[in-house]
């Protein structure tokens, strides 16, 4: 079975942070090329996160995950994720898709914080 991940954050008007999230996904691209990797935003940006879903779907992706980009559950991991993953899944029931945690909640974040640090 084939496998996607879509990066999603909150959306910028700033070309730079759209530059930013590109970068973040080449990466992953390179450090997992087995995974079919997409950018999504949530907001003042495209594409829209039903956008890079449509994308994974159109090239017969069945399993689907979805990172959102956030160190904290705001209102958009809480409510409006969720909600276009069901709506997504009542649409394609032979879709599976994962909605992983809010960055802020996986174990390691402040290693990775105090990586940023010049001790």
């Amino acid at each position: 079975m084939l496998r996607a991940l879509v990066i999603v954050d909150h959306g910028s008007r700033s070309q730079e942070a759209h530059a930013h999230l590109e970068e973040i996904a080449a990466r992953v691209r390179k450090a997992a090329p087995e995974l079919h990797v997409e950018i999504a935003h949530m907001e003042l940006a495209e594409p829209s996160l039903a956008t890079a879903i449509e994308r994974c779907l159109a090239q017969s992706l069945r399993e689907i995950a979805i990172h959102p980009l956030f160190l904290v559950p705001g209102r958009h991991l809480k409510e409006d994720i969720p909600s276009l993953v069901e709506t997504t899944r009542k649409a394609h029931p032979g879709v599976q898709i994962q909605l992983t945690d809010a960055l802020g909640s996986v174990p390691g974040l402040e290693r990775l914080i105090l990586q940023t640090l010049d001790l």
